[in-house]
């Protein structure tokens, strides 16, 4: 059975929350547009900007899907934007992986083989990688009812999980707690076959035969595993202490950047910008049908890409729970973002988080808490908090 795609005209869909009449043309300015660590100029690259929005991977609210496991909901109407703002930031982060930052998406067009592969990572069926099906029935493990409303911290670390069974990709995912991103903690994961001890292969030889990570390295030629570093912060009470905005700002200046989630219940979006003290979102309160796949693997994949001029929002109003995301496809990439994370010490701002060569002995350690090692970071988390609101610790002046 053949496959016909009908491109639908964007102006037909609904915003659930906004309810937009129109959308806000984007504004020409002087002042410079930052995409997700890419620099425009609104007067003169206006149709690049609109490009390079409309082809990042646009996840909403959908309907009439299979219903999660087997007799729940068929629609994550209500629920789901920060679920579906999860899927976005980690989308990016495959587009990163397999695709390049520079590659665009082409309305109408066949589309590469890699580029599908990562829509059907996300398509709303229990089988995909980071489907809204598979996202929801991991949180249960995280202490969410199918159902109920996500922060940033918990889809960051259903992401995490969901990732071991990605063999494709074979990302390193890693949340970093406690405001604190530890160097050594993510290239012993990144790179698990190097002895940080002896700065060696931790290896042994066995009848003329490499055993341990040497002989991984051997039969894997990749030495670092691309790292996608998420970050939950909350950076304020009510409302975002404005000593952060110029540095969070930054944030997205850094080539690394995947963006920031954030938001609070019914209103959570997936920021990948600013220009002057607004910041660019997609909004996943657009309550679309479920895409079903065709039988040569293709997908009508016009719904997937927000094609027209994207939201804006003053930097003050962000709701101040957020997870900063980062790409770093090689070691050298993770070396130049440590590099631009220490020069934002010397801005103006607080910093968001702190960069460590090495845990510090304040933080929480399985050894304080008496934990056992297989305990995650939210698992620590749930013996000190009762609520999504308390997950994060407050940075403050």
């Amino acid at each position: 059975m053949g496959c016909f795609f009908i491109f639908l005209d964007f102006s037909t869909l609904t915003y659930d929350t906004l309810r937009f009449g129109e959308f806000e043309d984007f504004p020409e300015t002087s002042e410079p547009v930052w995409i997700l660590g890419k620099q425009f100029n609104a007067l003169t690259e206006k149709e690049d900007i609109l490009s390079d929005i409309t082809s990042r991977l646009w996840f909403t609210y959908r309907k009439n899907f299979q219903p999660i496991g087997g007799t729940g909901p068929t629609s994550d109407n209500g629920w789901g934007c920060m679920l579906r703002c999860g899927q976005m930031i980690l989308a990016e982060a495959l587009i990163r992986r397999h695709l390049t930052r520079d590659w665009r998406w082409l309305r109408g067009e066949r589309q590469k083989e890699g580029y599908i592969s990562i829509l059907h990572a996300f398509i709303d069926k229990k089988d995909s990688y980071y489907s809204i099906h598979q996202i929801a029935q991991m949180g249960v493990g995280e202490g969410k009812s199918i159902g109920q409303w996500y922060g940033p911290n918990t889809v960051a670390q259903v992401l995490k999980k969901l990732a071991v069974f990605d063999t494709w990709s074979r990302l390193a995912v890693h949340v970093a707690m406690d405001n604190t991103v530890v160097i050594e903690e993510i290239k012993r994961l990144c790179m698990p076959w190097l002895d940080f001890e002896r700065g060696a292969c931790a290896s042994q030889e066995v009848n003329g035969c490499l055993e341990g990570a040497c002989a991984l390295v051997e039969e894997d030629p990749v030495l670092w595993k691309p790292l996608v570093l998420l970050i939950p912060l909350r950076l304020g009470l009510s409302d975002i202490n404005e000593a952060y905005i110029e540095t969070l700002k930054q944030c997205f200046m850094m080539p690394q950047s995947l963006g920031v989630i954030g938001g609070k219940p019914n209103s959570a979006h997936y920021f990948i910008g600013f220009v002057g003290q607004e910041l660019i979102y997609l909004d996943p309160h657009t309550t679309q049908s479920a895409v079903e796949p065709c039988e040569n693997g293709q997908v009508q994949d016009d719904s997937y890409h927000c094609q027209h001029p994207p939201c804006r929002m003053h930097i003050c109003e962000l709701d101040p729970s957020i997870a900063a995301g980062f790409f770093c496809l090689t070691e050298d990439d993770f070396d130049d973002w440590c590099v631009h994370v220490r020069k934002l010490s010397s801005c103006r701002g607080l910093p968001m988080f702190e960069l460590v060569d090495s845990q510090p002995s304040h933080l929480i350690n399985t050894e304080v808490l008496n934990l056992t090692p297989d305990f995650s970071d939210s698992d620590r988390l749930e013996r000190f908090f009762d609520s999504e609101d308390e997950e994060f610790e407050i940075l403050s002046l």
